[in-house]
């Protein structure tokens, strides 16, 4: 997704609220943790998620603390395609194959006896903020596991071996169409199929990918993928494969139902000519993004905090209403490339009434985190890789 440099920033335009600017400033003390804060409340608070998906285990931002940086493995957010499955991990194995010189197999015991590595890494589901009712499919943890590099490279890739497909433990039925051997017959039939994405070999080699066994310290639990999940801190939650069983190098791009069929991001965009041109692509790495997360009073002084992820973060901008954008101050992750960036702004003297809360994030290369009218997303017509600006509601007393 294309978004703007800076220097176009003053394009950006939000609209709703008539008031004018309000004084704030930016405070140096560490946030998230003033003593005897109490939170205001936002107005828009969101619709529960319906029952398919109420135990997602959303995150809920107004709860966070300075302890909330990284998200607790009970508390971390959780998406299934086709249930938990039963892995016993005695048995388990994660078989290496395909275009491969040396094809592996490895147990736990063998996976664990290879170097290991820990990454802080933030991990978003690709429809967080894409409903009204997913704002917290988002957690933050310290993964620890064996760098996936390095067992590819043990593999050796065969010359024709170009993409790397990943397959879960889990599985289930596919519709597939056809058409009869005479050309005039169309029918279907469902096959049944483990969960599958890939990644080009050099993407899938990139340094940062981990074959992660452990969360915050202890065992990655079952419903975050025991006993081997796949980390790619660069990519959104679908391509992180969780119960790991085989990796496969093809000859070709992989097609699977959940890359070429589901979760792909269509726009629509005009020809010079007015004719309407749709265009589909898979939902695949990850996108700058900030959200407000909470706003809270002490002894009258107000205070807005939140958090930004996706690229690396050079600031982050906050405005009230249709006020200037002010910069916050990152309080913390900013020594960590692929974690998120708690932040916080002071508000001293808010109006009393009604007020907006809008938060966007600057990257090192410039890029804006685009407003929610920006060409980039008011094109799209499905609801994953949702990255605009996102605007609360809070009533000040």
């Amino acid at each position: 997704m294309d978004v703007r440099r800076i220097s176009r920033r003053d394009a950006l335009v939000q609209t709703g609220g008539t008031l004018a600017a309000i004084a704030f400033f930016q405070s140096p003390l560490f946030a998230w943790a003033r003593p005897g804060e109490t939170n205001v409340p936002f107005l828009d608070q969101p619709p529960a998620p319906p029952p398919p998906l109420a135990g997602l285990n959303q995150l809920d931002w107004e709860a966070q603390t300075p302890d909330s940086w990284i998200t607790p493995n009970d508390k971390f957010f959780r998406v299934g395609h086709y249930g938990v499955p039963e892995v016993d991990a005695a048995k388990w194995k994660l078989e290496i194959a395909g275009l491969v010189a040396n094809p592996r197999s490895y147990d736990l015991a063998a996976i664990k006896a290879l170097p290991k590595k820990e990454l802080v890494s933030t991990l978003e589901c690709s429809g967080n903020h894409g409903f009204p009712f997913l704002p917290g499919a988002i957690g933050n943890a310290r993964w620890g596991g064996t760098p996936l590099a390095g067992v590819l490279q043990k593999a050796g890739r065969k010359p024709a071996g170009v993409e790397v497909v990943f397959y879960g433990a889990d599985q289930g039925e596919e519709p597939i169409q056809y058409i009869g051997g005479l050309g005039d017959k169309m029918g279907e039939f469902k096959a049944k199929a483990p969960f599958a994405r890939s990644m080009s070999w050099a993407e899938a080699t990139d340094p940062a990918n981990l074959l992660v066994y452990e969360m915050n310290g202890k065992p990655l639990p079952a419903p975050n993928g025991a006993p081997l999940r796949l980390i790619a801190p660069r990519w959104f939650g679908i391509s992180n494969v969780k119960w790991l069983t085989r990796i496969d190098v093809i000859d070709s791009r992989f097609e699977g139902p959940f890359q070429a069929q589901r979760y792909l991001t269509v726009r629509e965009s005009r020809r010079d000519d007015g004719s309407t041109v749709w265009t589909r692509t898979a939902v695949g790495k990850c996108l700058l993004k900030s959200v407000p997360a909470k706003v809270t009073v002490q002894d009258g002084k107000y205070r807005i905090y939140g958090a930004a992820w996706g690229a690396p973060i050079a600031r982050v901008e906050v405005k009230v209403d249709e006020g200037p954008w002010k910069t916050a101050v990152i309080d913390k992750g900013a020594e960590y490339e692929f974690a998120w960036k708690f932040w916080h702004v002071d508000w001293p003297s808010p109006a009393t009434g009604e007020h907006k809360i809008t938060s966007r994030a600057i990257d090192k290369a410039g890029n804006v985190q685009p407003s929610q009218d920006d060409p980039s997303i008011a094109s799209k017509r499905t609801y994953w890789e949702a990255n605009g600006q996102v605007t609360r509601m809070i009533r000040i007393a």
